[in-house]
């Protein structure tokens, strides 16, 4: 087996959207953005008789005190067997050490089953939710209205009669300040946390298929805006936004539903509402829940540590930061 740094983006992307519920946070694009943000991205491809049995992305996290981390969402390991799950692992470990990262942070899309290798790892806190929901865009629009909630149908038939009008905006200058207040507003009401201002500019400065966003208007204002992207077999709603006022439109409903129609028109399989849990967000849950669709677990986030002391000087400065 070999090790090597990717470095066409064909042959990641097409490793990583044959897989089923394909993941855009392991994709080419996605890596991009991450070095447009300003930080390190290696992806390595992994073969055996010169064939590729595994890809990953790898984003390295600078931290204060001069400590630095990998992360990986969302890693498709299911398919590998104990001599390459060993291998990947001792590769990326060595990867990690060069670049003097205290631990690799990982998010498997399935649980970890292996016997001959114990990976040595620590659970801890969920960086992507572990608990989603995904809409099977195989049925038609007829099948898809029929298992919403009897609400839902109502509430998208309502936005319509009420004239909310719903696009993918192509001028995204002309309207983000527009969308960023809405986002300032959503993380008042809902208690969501934002990155900054910058950080959306650049994920939306995408102009191919990989990242839309999709925003409904009433008589020209901006009600809700949804950042979706379209990747391998699966859109994904990553983020959204709505306005306090009018919301007697229910002009979200118009928008996810326009935001489904738009990934069966591109020929998806799947709708991947990203994140529920009743208990932290219980309304944003129930209103994912009530478009259908079937509730996902995955193991959730992994530590593998290099560096014991400087883990623990990690841990202490991120709950620091906390306070701040």
């Amino acid at each position: 087996m070999k090790s090597f740094e990717l470095t066409k983006k064909e042959q990641l992307n097409d490793f990583v959207a044959k897989q089923k519920h394909s993941q855009f946070l392991q994709s080419w694009e996605w890596g991009e953005f991450q070095e447009d943000a300003g930080k390190k991205v290696i992806r390595l491809g992994f073969t055996k008789d010169e064939k590729l049995f595994f890809a990953i992305t790898l984003i390295k996290n600078n931290f204060p005190g001069g400590l630095s981390y990998f992360y990986s969402p969302r890693i498709g390991i299911k398919n590998l067997n104990d001599e390459q799950l060993k291998f990947v692992f001792d590769e990326i470990k060595n990867v990690a050490k060069q670049e003097k990262a205290v631990f690799f942070r990982f998010e498997p899309i399935s649980e970890l089953q292996v016997t001959s290798y114990k990976l040595r790892v620590i659970r801890t806190i969920d960086v992507q939710p572990s608990k989603t929901l995904i809409l099977d865009l195989t049925q038609s629009e007829d099948e898809l209205l029929k298992q919403m909630h009897q609400k839902t149908r109502y509430n998208i038939r309502l936005a319509a009669r009420k004239g909310v009008k719903v696009k993918v905006l192509e001028n995204i200058d002309k309207y983000f300040d527009e969308f960023w207040q809405l986002m300032a507003q959503t993380e008042k009401r809902d208690g969501f946390r934002l990155h900054g201002k910058n950080y959306y500019q650049k994920m939306l400065k995408f102009d191919s298929r990989f990242i839309k966003l999709i925003v409904a208007f009433y008589r020209d204002k901006m009600l809700c805006a949804n950042i979706v992207s379209f990747f391998g077999d699966m859109a994904t709603y990553i983020h959204g936004a709505s306005a306090n006022k009018n919301r007697n439109l229910m002009a979200p409903y118009a928008l996810q539903w326009h935001s489904i129609k738009l990934a069966k028109e591109y020929g998806l399989k799947y709708y991947d509402f990203n994140g529920i849990d009743e208990v932290k967000w219980p309304g944003v849950t129930r209103f994912k829940k009530g478009f259908g669709g079937s509730e996902i677990s995955y193991p959730g986030s992994f530590d593998m540590v290099f560096d014991n002391n400087k883990y623990l000087i990690y841990k202490m400065l991120r709950k620091i930061r906390r306070f701040f």
